[in-house]
């Protein structure tokens, strides 16, 4: 058999916080987030520990983050800089290793199984890069270590703030048995709470179910579900992916009701997402059209629909129009966000850059739903 291998998972101590105290220190101690104005229904990027005390935490509204703590400071995100200092984080990655995959600007992966760094001990590296993070950048980082991606992760959070955790491969199989099923990626409120009503509420729980049973409920998920409950994950570190997808949202200051002020948001964001495809038009063609709506229930849909000939034009608003008009119906209830994005395929095998559809961050940590204030 082929040598395990040897993942770590690096995540930045509440990054876009911990950067704003790093820049001033008066902050320091004090209740803090990043993210939008609670006036303009904005959400919480990322709090500082001070804040979670008080139940804040990222992708809450911020009026209801303030509703918790009185004293929150809510500080406008700086990208420019954020990515500035994720640059730097990743300067000190490869000093260790090629293979980094980023998940967002705080978070990566490496694939350290070849290094010669550190005696070639994983935990070494890990352990190295959490004291140099601090002495270089002023931030702190929590590790994870672990034969797999999923497990490596699961690791990283063990011990936060600024902690370190290993899973070595012996410890595998013993360290699965408890962990809750909510620690899979992917396991929401919905699906946990399916995994109840199956008397499942830890992996042990979840090895106990056949893989049939879980393809029957679960779809294809129920496949992951089977092999991430034994500890096992097969995917790879990639360093590069391909884009799948590109596209803007809007969270609107009172909700709009009516098919013209929709429309009109709709091409204001036909605007934004024309200049942004621009920017990568000659490396992708765009395969469909999509549109996105919460309604003020906080309930949402989504509709797509295939790009014709390569005459069409991508941008034909009359198109966009008609999915808004088919997709509004769908909850019939006042709109507090409207999206409207592009599925893409690159024209050449090696374009890279992955983006998924009105996912929360994009591969360089960007909303890929661009939110318009």
């Amino acid at each position: 058999m082929s040598d395990p291998r040897k993942i770590i998972h690096i995540d930045a101590d509440s990054f876009y916080a911990s950067v704003e105290t790093r820049e001033n220190p008066d902050l320091r101690g004090k209740p803090l987030a990043v993210g939008g104005r609670a006036d303009r229904r904005g959400v919480i990027a990322t709090a500082n520990y001070e804040a979670r005390t008080f139940g804040v935490h990222s992708a809450m509204a911020s009026s209801r983050a303030m509703s918790l703590c009185p004293t929150l400071l809510i500080l406008p995100p700086r990208f420019e800089l954020y990515r500035e200092i994720s640059a730097q984080f990743h300067a000190i990655f490869r000093d260790y290793t090629d293979l980094i995959e980023p998940l967002s600007l705080d978070e990566a992966y490496l694939d350290v199984s070849g290094t010669d760094r550190c005696q070639g001990s994983a935990t070494l590296v890990a352990r190295e890069i959490r004291q140099r993070v601090p002495q270089e950048l002023g931030l702190t980082v929590s590790a994870g270590i672990a034969p797999n991606k999923f497990l490596a992760k699961v690791a990283s959070d063990w011990n936060k703030p600024d902690g370190l955790f290993t899973i070595t491969p012996q410890q595998v199989a013993d360290f699965v048995l408890e962990l809750p099923v909510s620690k899979i990626n992917g396991v929401g409120r919905v699906t946990a709470e399916k995994l109840r009503r199956l008397g499942v509420e830890t992996c042990g729980d979840l090895q106990a179910l056949p893989l049939e049973t879980l393809v029957k409920r679960f779809g294809k998920y129920g496949r992951r579900l089977y092999d991430v409950a034994r500890g096992v994950d097969e995917r790879r570190v990639q360093s590069s992916r391909v884009r799948k997808s590109i596209s803007v949202e809007r969270t609107f200051v009172e909700d709009i009701d009516d098919m013209p002020a929709m429309v009109a948001a709709v091409d204001e964001l036909l605007d934004e997402l024309e200049s942004r495809f621009s920017r990568i038009s000659a490396r992708y063609f765009p395969t469909k059209r999509v549109v996105k709506m919460k309604y003020n229930d906080f309930t949402q849909t989504t509709l797509e629909e295939g790009i014709g000939a390569s005459g069409e034009a991508w941008n034909d608003r009359e198109r966009f129009h008609r999915l808004v008009n088919t997709a509004w119906p769908r909850g019939a209830r006042p709109v507090r966000l409207l999206g409207a994005g592009l599925r893409l395929q690159p024209l050449a095998a090696d374009d890279l850059d992955q983006l998924s559809l009105f996912d929360e961050t994009s591969g360089d940590g960007e909303p890929v739903s661009a939110p318009l204030d």
